[in-house]
């Protein structure tokens, strides 16, 4: 008997990894997982602003039970989705080595696994005890969870964990600031100002107070030297400010640099076109190509528009409107390449007919990259050629257009 491979479950194999892939891939829109992200969306947002308003005691008096309705609800959808991903998690790490419950217990203590957990089990908590008040003020839980599904976020905390050291670094030279002038505004004005700055604690929230250039007003130097002291402070608090947001900033730009490079390959590696094409090749095409995203309904390029650019589907499908049929194309392939070689006006209208994902080249890189990759250029013309042998495709209604236009070519 053969054995059960990890992290596969006995009654039905197919369900866990069927689970794992809703729950952790990003589908294309449409699809049964952008799906039930949506409505994972929908509920972190339903709770946030229902736990707001019943912070409002008319509100709360009027709508009370709507508001606890949904916060159980809510409860009830993250304690799903968390169990859910407890148990998929098993055998889908990258440590082959690992047992299903170490695969477990490290999704539990990651930094997504205690968002996921603090999303339902404080308010759980509370609904239990009965706290409703308590219960407002744990609504803002729920919010961290769009960390998972938003790209944007990700990769600001990634730019944030790339840095910490640097962070870290403008965290201690902050103290030692606070400390140095706390303890110079403590010894210039403790007798004068007594109940304000008796004390190096007391000085230190005006020293972070000025820092932060938020200036509340509520301690200030009254003697010229602490006055003078106080000028170095403020200065000194733009650099307090700006090195960590400049460190931040560059952090955050490389990192959608690296998650933009990281998506576009494997949006290239769906296109069979370059799968024979070595990796520093692959590098060279992605400098060239420029991602774009149609929605369900969208005309790309109409009959008769010039031939700018070819386009490759990497996931969705279009229709492509000839004269005499309509051909639909799905992911992995390509089309415009025959009116890019011959130079000759679109021969139909392409319509998305769902959300889709393309990668455009441009018709002056098309012919540079072909003129120098010759293996490449092979391909498109033997896809072209292909294409000529069976009536159903666009290229041939494409190719016979531009013999018309140029009789000679």
């Amino acid at each position: 008997m053969a054995p059960v491979p990890r992290g596969r479950g006995l009654r039905d194999p197919d369900l866990r990894d069927r689970l794992y892939e809703l729950l952790e891939h990003d589908p294309l829109a449409y699809s049964v997982g952008s799906r039930f992200i949506q409505l994972v969306i929908g509920v972190i947002v339903l709770d946030v602003v229902a736990m707001i308003l019943a912070s409002v005691p008319d509100l709360d008096a009027q709508f009370g039970a709507l508001f606890a309705g949904i916060a159980v609800l809510a409860v009830i959808v993250f304690a799903l989705e968390y169990a859910a991903r407890l148990w998929t998690v098993a055998g889908h790490t990258q440590r082959s080595k690992a047992s299903a419950l170490s695969d477990r217990l490290s999704y539990a203590f990651s930094a997504l696994g205690i968002i996921d957990l603090m999303a339902f089990l404080p308010a759980g908590i509370v609904l239990a005890t009965g706290r409703h008040a308590t219960l407002a003020a744990l609504g803002v839980l729920p919010f961290f969870k769009l960390i998972r599904y938003s790209p944007a976020m990700r990769s600001l905390l990634a730019a944030v964990h790339a840095e910490r050291r640097a962070l870290i670094g403008c965290i201690v030279i902050l103290i030692g600031a606070v400390l140095t002038f706390a303890s110079l505004l403590y010894a210039i004005e403790r007798d004068v100002q007594p109940d304000k700055l008796g004390t190096i604690p007391q000085a230190m929230w005006w020293a972070i107070v000025t820092l932060g250039t938020v200036g509340y007003g509520d301690v200030v130097p009254v003697t010229p030297l602490g006055k003078f002291i106080s000028t170095f402070a403020i200065v000194s608090g733009f650099a307090m400010i700006a090195l960590p947001v400049a460190i931040i900033s560059t952090a955050f730009a490389e990192e959608v640099k690296r998650r933009d490079f990281v998506v576009t390959w494997g949006m290239l590696a769906r296109v069979p076109l370059f799968s024979h094409l070595s990796a520093s090749e692959i590098a060279d095409i992605m400098r060239l190509l420029r991602a774009r995203t149609i929605e369900q309904g969208e005309v790309l390029v109409r009959r008769g528009d010039a031939a700018s650019s070819m386009y490759f589907i990497t996931a969705g499908e279009v229709e492509i409107a000839l004269p005499s049929q309509h051909v639909r194309l799905a992911d992995g392939t390509f089309f415009g390449e025959i009116a890019l070689l011959h130079k000759t006006k679109r021969s139909g209208t392409v319509t998305a007919t769902r959300k889709t994902r393309l990668l455009v080249l441009d018709a002056q890189d098309f012919h540079a990259l072909i003129a120098r990759m010759p293996t490449l250029a092979e391909h498109v013309h033997t896809t072209a050629k292909a294409r000529l042998a069976d009536t159903g495709d666009l290229a041939l209604a494409e190719l016979a257009q531009a013999e018309k236009e140029d009789p000679d070519r």
